[in-house]
Formats: C-alpha cells, sequence, structure tokens
C-alpha cells in the first residue's frame, strides 16, 4: 500500500545517485536501503558483504531451475 512519507532532500539526491548507479528508480532505492537496515538492526553480527549476498542468493532462488542437457 503506497504512502506519502516526507524525508530530507539530501537523501532524496543520494539515493537519485545510487539508484542511477544500480539501476534503481528512487522509491526501489529506499526501500533497498531500508531493507538493508532492518537486516543489519536484526542481525548486527552479520558484515554488510555477508548481507548482500543473502539478498543476492534470495533473488536468484525465484527464478526457475536451470536444467542441463
Amino acid at each position: 500500500m503506497p504512502i506519502n512519507v516526507k524525508i530530507s532532500d539530501e537523501l532524496v539526491a543520494e539515493a537519485k545517485r545510487y539508484g542511477q548507479v544500480f539501476h534503481r528508480s528512487l522509491p526501489k532505492q529506499i526501500e533497498y536501503w531500508s531493507r538493508i537496515g532492518k537486516i543489519v538492526e536484526d542481525n548486527p553480527e552479520l558484515p554488510y558483504s555477508m548481507i548482500k549476498d543473502i539478498l543476492l542468493a534470495r533473488e536468484e532462488s525465484e527464478f526457475e531451475e536451470y536444467k542441463f542437457d
């Protein structure tokens, strides 16, 4: 459910820059940062690189399994 949220101009500008680099829309970039932040708060012992790998693995698991001939 979409809702309006007020955020700083600085955060918007930075999210736009990162979004362009990583080919994400402004809302998707902010959602990504939010998801990372939640995971970090829930698992402070995990390094960022491991969190990123876990998220990538989750995305890959949504695709069909490749069958070798």
